[in-house]
């Protein structure tokens, strides 16, 4: 029972995949498990029975041009006979959609009004039903040509079921050092404000804050690691239809230093979950009325043929055959509008709506 991962990284000509073919990947209760670890990690944002971490330790990594990646995946020899996992679905009517939003949007506001968060993460879902069933590495190809800044994955575990996701947000890259002898050099942002994107970009107060917030967590967390952080932003960046504001944060650990405990503070940031952190992560689980399962968690190669690239999962769909759940989230403020709220989600949303038409 083959498992697979299949991914571009920004800006690049070619997709890898990664293939094990050989038992499940390695389901693991805690973030900190993953030191020393190598393989595929395929994150969820809170780890639970149902939704574990999973570690694929792929036996076959090939690599194929992008364009008409879909071809030359259905014609592969390592792919012969491979089906596409599925999980359980359930579709509920659109216009719960927005009850359930609304519902929500009223309990996290309160809480933000009376002072419990600085921030918190709201996220939704919405359904689409197709009359036949798209190929994921039709869905994957088309991801790929019409987001070439983002980071496109698409990867189906017996666990986890068939996801395609499509981000721009790094959590932990592995970058090239100019001095070899100074310690392994990692990057991360901070990503956090929505617009549609234009060639003159007005950012608001709210969302200056908002992006604010999330780069001084990361500078504090980063701290407990590393002396040697530079950070550059924020700045306007790109992604699809969207603009975000964006702060790089480059730093450098010593060697031989494992990575467990650094995703494990770094996961989950402000950006997809609130501050303080603990509180919102908590109340997110008691409270959301959508599951996130793996959206907002993370994903990518770790210390595979000397790559570590680990993005976090926004505009991401869960696939079941014809029907695709798609998930989305906003960072709420106590001068959050919910109406404001909803459409940055709807256009979020639009990223995956528009692979799928």
């Amino acid at each position: 029972m083959s498992s697979i991962a299949l991914f571009r990284l920004p800006h690049a000509d070619a997709c890898t995949l990664m293939l094990q073919t050989k038992g499940e990947p390695q389901t693991l209760e805690r973030l900190s498990m993953l030191d020393d670890c190598r393989g595929y990690v395929f994150a969820p944002f809170a780890p639970a029975p149902d939704n574990p971490i999973l570690l694929l330790r792929p036996d076959v990594v090939q690599t194929f041009p992008c364009e008409n990646v879909a071809q030359s995946l259905a014609a592969s020899a390592a792919l012969s006979g491979f089906q596409f996992f599925c999980s359980a679905f359930q579709q509920p009517q659109s216009l719960a959609e927005r009850m359930h939003y609304h519902l929500d949007f009223s309990n996290f506001y309160a809480q933000l009004c009376e002072g419990a968060f600085r921030k918190i993460v709201l996220a939704r879902c919405s359904c689409i039903e197709k009359p036949e069933p798209q190929s994921p590495f039709v869905l994957f190809q088309e991801a790929c040509a019409r987001y070439p800044r983002m980071f496109i994955s698409l990867v189906s575990t017996p666990q986890g079921g068939t996801w395609l996701t499509a981000t721009p947000e790094v959590l932990l890259e592995k970058v090239s050092p100019k001095e070899p002898q100074q310690g392994c050099c990692f990057k991360t942002i901070a990503l956090a404000g929505t617009v549609d994107y234009s060639d003159d970009v007005k950012w608001s107060e709210k969302n200056i804050r908002e992006q604010r917030y999330v780069a001084t967590y990361m500078m504090e967390t980063l701290e407990h690691f590393s002396s040697d952080i530079v950070e550059d932003g924020p700045y306007t960046t790109r992604a699809a239809n969207l603009a975000h504001l964006r702060s790089d944060f480059n730093f450098r650990l010593p060697d031989g230093h494992r990575l467990g405990s650094l995703l494990h503070a770094l996961h989950p940031s402000p950006a997809v979950c609130g501050l303080p952190k603990h509180d919102a992560f908590n109340f997110i689980l008691r409270n959301e009325s959508v599951p996130r399962r793996y959206y907002s968690g993370f994903q990518g190669p770790l210390d595979v043929e000397g790559m570590t690239h680990l993005y976090v999962s926004l505009r991401c769909m869960s696939i079941h055959h014809n029907r695709y759940r798609l998930y989305a989230g906003g960072g709420l403020l106590s001068d959050s509008d919910e109406e404001s709220e909803w459409n940055e989600t709807e256009a979020k949303l639009n990223t995956m709506r528009y692979v799928l038409e």
